[in-house]
C-alpha cells in the first residue's frame, strides 16, 4: 500500500494538496503544526476538516514565537494589509517565518520515518508568495537532499520524496484543481489575522478573494459561514 504524510496547514493550498494525495495514494495522514502562531484558528479547523474527510490528523508542536521576526508569530509585528507588492523593499514579506516550512518538513520527516511513510505532500508554491525562499523548487530538491543525507536512507533505507504538485500554478489554478479533485474548501481558512471569516483587509485575504473572483465562484468558505448566521 502506498501512502504518505500531508502538511496540513487547513488553508487552500494544502487543502488542495491534500485532495490530490486522497486521490493517488491507499494510505493518507495529514500533519498539521502548532507553531505559536497568531491565526491559531487554522489548528482547530484542519482538525476538524481532516475528521470530515476521515483522514488521520496529528498535530506536531513547535513554538516558533521564540524565535520571532514575523508578524505571524510576533503580535508586536504589524501585518500587511496589502496584497500589492509595490513600493515594498525586496525581501521576504513580514509574515515570513524564518525557515518555517524547512522546520516543518524536518519535523514531518522525522515523524514519517518513524512509521514507515516515505512521501511528504506539501502545497508549496510562488504564486502569492514569490518571496518567500523556503516555498521553490529549488528549496524543496534541496529539503529532499538533506532528508535522504540524515535518515535512514543514507544506510539504504526507503528514499523520502518531497512531493509539491502545485508547485508552477497560479492561485486560481490551484483552487480549479482542488474543485476538480473534490476538495472541501469550506474550512478553509487564510487570514493573517486569525479570524474565520475573512478580513478582507490583511494580504492573505485579498489574495484569497482575488483567486475566488478569477475561478468564477463564491468562496465556500463565506457560503458556508452565511449558511450558519456567522457572516
Amino acid at each position: 500500500m502506498t501512502s504518505c504524510a500531508v502538511l496540513f496547514s487547513g488553508g487552500l493550498d494544502s487543502t488542495t494538496a491534500l485532495a490530490w494525495a486522497l486521490a493517488r495514494y491507499d494510505r493518507v495522514h495529514a500533519l498539521t503544526f502548532d507553531y505559536g502562531q497568531r491565526h491559531r484558528i487554522e489548528v482547530s479547523l484542519a482538525r476538524k476538516a481532516a475528521r470530515r474527510l476521515g483522514v488521520p490528523h496529528s498535530v506536531l508542536k513547535a513554538d516558533l514565537r521564540q524565535i520571532g521576526g514575523s508578524a505571524l508569530t510576533d503580535p508586536a509585528i504589524p501585518l500587511p494589509l496589502s496584497a500589492r507588492q509595490a513600493r515594498r523593499p525586496v525581501g521576504p514579506p513580514s509574515t515570513y517565518v524564518p525557515f518555517r516550512n524547512g522546520i516543518f518538513l524536518a519535523l514531518a520527516a522525522s515523524w514519517a520515518e518513524a512509521r514507515g511513510v516515505r512521501d511528504l505532500v506539501c502545497g508549496f508554491h510562488v504564486a502569492d508568495s514569490p518571496d518567500y525562499p523556503d516555498t521553490t523548487r529549488a528549496f524543496v530538491r534541496a529539503m529532499e537532499r538533506a532528508i535522504r543525507e540524515g535518515t535512514k536512507a543514507a544506510f539504504g533505507g526507503p528514499k523520502t520524496r518531497v512531493i509539491a504538485p502545485l508547485l508552477g500554478l497560479s492561485k486560481a489554478s490551484i483552487i480549479r484543481k482542488g474543485l476538480s479533485l473534490g476538495a472541501d474548501y469550506s474550512y478553509s481558512v487564510s487570514c493573517y489575522s486569525g479570524r474565520v471569516a475573512p478580513c478582507g483587509t490583511c494580504s492573505s485575504c485579498r489574495f484569497r478573494g482575488r483567486a475566488w473572483k478569477a475561478v468564477g465562484r463564491e468562496d465556500p468558505l463565506l457560503v458556508r459561514l452565511r449558511k450558519e448566521g456567522k457572516r
